[in-house]
């Protein structure tokens, strides 16, 4: 009999529609719970989930069973009607449209986690949009479109 083996980390980030900021402070931690039980149905568990108030970032080891853009479909999809559910205030939320998913070594998850502990600190000297261009450059990304990405 076979066998598949597979070992992918991801480092997914993705943003609030229109970067405003959703994501509160009283329930965020609820939100990094549910979106790390919908990662793992999708057989792809979450190491680590953070957000700050208009984004998340997230690594997690991709499921060998699933593809990653329908994981990531699922996981915005059940999030976004579970937010609209526990604040009226969030009847209008969304998530953008796109995101960015980059691969991560075995050797860097340590660092990457560390990363993601410290999103408050680095959003003290740069945009989401600056940290996101700098991941693109850091992995050498050629087809961003700014008028695409950030809907």
């Amino acid at each position: 009999m076979g066998q598949s083996l597979s070992q992918m980390y991801i480092h997914l980030t993705f943003g609030t529609k229109g970067r405003y900021p959703f994501i509160k402070d009283h329930w965020k931690t609820e939100l990094h719970r549910y979106m790390a039980a919908i990662l793992k149905n999708n057989d792809s568990p979450a190491l680590l989930i953070n957000s700050v108030e208009d984004h998340v970032h997230m690594l997690f080891r991709l499921s060998k069973n699933y593809a990653l853009a329908k994981v990531v479909e699922v996981l915005k999809k059940d999030s976004s009607s579970w937010l609209k559910t526990i604040d009226r205030a969030n009847h209008q939320f969304s998530w953008q449209i796109g995101y960015g998913a980059f691969s991560v070594s075995s050797s860097k998850v340590d660092a990457v986690k560390h990363y993601i502990e410290n999103q408050e600190e680095h959003h003290k000297r740069l945009t989401y949009q600056e940290e996101v261009e700098l991941f693109l450059k850091e992995y050498d990304v050629m087809d961003y479109q700014v008028e695409y990405y950030w809907r």
